[in-house]
């Protein structure tokens, strides 16, 4: 019986072993095959077809190009490590690295819009002064920013902002020097520690600054217009961004005396304007009048030729100043900034209309240059203040100074100063009201305004009309009155050294020709006939008919 079963059991085992190698052996069906070929795993095949495509590729190259091949597999896994080992940077390093980042943008930004203002200046004067003068006119206030790039890069920058003593700073020639800007506080090491309050990289500090700087230059070009050397012109410009204003900026911005005494300028009423209007006012001085400007006692209006690029000149300048005030920040600080722009444009529109009102009630007309000038007289007036008081203030700092402008224009022609754009009246006589405006109107640090956080922290003493006393009005005079002094003083020794040497007026032949001729070979406005006379006798041209007409002056009021 056991045998039976075990021999049942054998042949049994053995049928099992010919059907499974039957069953392998049996071809199988194009479906099965094509089930097992879709299993297999694509990226396999995808590879395989990649390397075939890479061998092909390598085959076609020239052998300098095969050469190429190991090293950049060398460099690719060189910087394949360098990214693994590299620790990422932490959520505080990367918060950072995007403030600096950000303040840099806004520096840069706002450096590029009062760079522009240098297009609104050249507008603004060419308009305003005669037809013969216009390529004179617009070819200083082009190559004024490049000398001052020059000027302020070699010395004009370490002067103002290098650490030095209390009167000029004495290194940082070519901005050269120790420096870790983004740096701040405590944390800098460098020679420019009185810019060590803003986290931008230096170059972005010497930006700003530079076109600051230009802007002081091209005060000057329009009260000395349509009578000044071009030579001399460019000279007094070099002196003026290289030495005269970097000294009076470090006594305010370098951390000078004026700083240390308690004096304070935001973004320029007196470190700008002033100085750019003192030079000009003793530009004009010295030069003397445009021949016919005064005669037998009386004012003869020399009008300009183009009112309407005067006009694009003003709100080109008027954008500018959102770069000028507001960028003073070096910060991206979204509440100064907002209050800054709003009380720098409520001060320009106050301004404005107080001008427009004051000429018509003053001179019978709403003269258009006087609205222009009273616009630009209202943001000179709140550039010292704009970060340090409220709204209500900024617009009445605008109208005394639309007011103070129309006057201003009219006193200067009385005592025979012959400023043909208003250069004087707006930036030195604006400026200083703007110093002022400090000790009268700052709501002191740390008050709140709206219950929100505060204005400031750092800054000047609550001014006379806000419960302050009269010590930071003081310290604004002495600020005004000493800054005065000097840049007279240098500008007084600059013209005269030029005119003992080279002479800086024009003869009157090319002053009656026009400096387009004289001084440049070309003109403005060629084919077209121009003024002919010293006293505003104008021959015009109508089209191609040649129509001509003659202006007569009269004695401004």
């Amino acid at each position: 019986m056991l045998g039976c079963v075990s021999h049942i059991k054998e042949s049994s085992v053995k049928m099992s072993r010919l059907r499974f190698k039957k069953n392998f052996k049996k071809k199988k069906s194009p479906n099965q095959r094509r089930r097992h070929t879709a299993s297999q795993p694509s990226q396999f095949l995808g590879t395989s077809l990649f390397f075939q495509k890479l061998a092909t590729g390598i085959k076609r190259l020239s052998p300098s190009w095969k050469a190429c091949i190991p090293l950049a597999s060398i460099i690719f896994l060189v910087w394949s490590y360098a990214a693994v080992a590299q620790a990422p940077p932490s959520t505080e390093e990367q918060l950072a690295n995007l403030k600096v980042g950000l303040d840099t943008m806004w520096v840069m930004v706002a450096g590029m819009l009062v760079f522009f203002m240098n297009a609104g200046f050249g507008m603004l004067e060419t308009g305003f002064c005669r037809q013969k003068n216009a390529v004179n006119v617009l070819a200083k206030n082009l190559i004024v920013f490049a000398l001052s790039t020059i000027a302020f890069w070699i010395i004009g920058f370490g002067l103002m902002f290098s650490d030095g003593n209390a009167f000029m700073g004495t290194g940082g020639f070519f901005l050269s020097g120790a420096d870790n800007s983004p740096a701040i506080g405590d944390a800098y090491k460098g020679i420019f520690g009185s810019l060590n309050w803003t986290g931008v990289p230096l170059m972005a500090k010497f930006f700003f600054q530079l076109a600051f700087a230009g802007t002081a230059a091209t005060i000057v070009s329009g009260a000395v217009a349509e009578r000044i050397k071009f030579t001399d012109f460019l000279i007094f410009s070099i002196l003026l961004v290289g030495l005269a204003y970097p000294i009076t900026g470090h006594w305010i911005w370098g951390g000078g005396w004026l700083a240390k005494l308690g004096f304070w300028d935001f973004a320029g009423s007196t470190v700008v304007h002033s100085v750019g209007g003192w030079a000009a006012l003793m530009g004009a001085a010295f030069l003397g009048p445009r021949l016919g400007k005064y005669q037998d006692g009386r004012i003869t209006a020399l009008p300009g030729h183009n009112m309407s690029i005067a006009t694009l000149g003003c709100l080109i300048l008027w954008l500018g100043w959102f770069g000028f005030n507001p960028g003073s920040t070096m910060a991206v600080d979204p509440g100064a900034i907002a209050h800054i722009a709003i009380t720098t444009n409520t001060a320009a529109a106050f301004g404005g209309v107080a001008a427009t009102a004051t000429a018509w009630l003053y001179l019978g007309k709403p003269d258009l240059s006087m609205i222009i000038n009273g616009i630009l007289a209202g943001l000179v007036g709140v550039t010292a203040s704009c970060a340090w008081i409220n709204i209500p203030s900024s617009a009445i700092i605008g109208i005394v100074a639309g007011i103070l402008v129309v006057f201003a224009v009219t006193f200067f022609d009385r005592i025979k100063i012959d400023d043909p754009v208003g250069a004087t009246s707006v930036h030195l006589v604006c400026g200083v009201w703007g110093t002022l405006a400090v000790g009268l109107f700052s709501v002191g640090p740390n008050v709140e305004l709206r219950g929100g956080a505060p204005l400031y922290t750092a800054g000047p003493a609550a001014g006379l009309f806000f419960g302050g006393n009269f010590t930071q009005l003081l310290h604004q005079i002495v600020g005004i009155v000493t800054v005065a002094g000097m840049t007279v003083l240098l500008s007084t020794i600059f013209w005269l050294a030029l005119k003992a040497t080279l002479g800086i007026r024009v003869t009157p032949e090319e002053e009656l020709e026009g400096l387009d001729i004289g001084e440049h070979g070309m003109e403005a406005y060629s084919g077209f006939l121009k003024e002919t006379g010293a006293g505003g006798i104008h021959s015009m041209s109508s089209g191609m008919t040649g129509s001509t007409g003659n202006v007569i002056d009269s004695p401004m009021r």
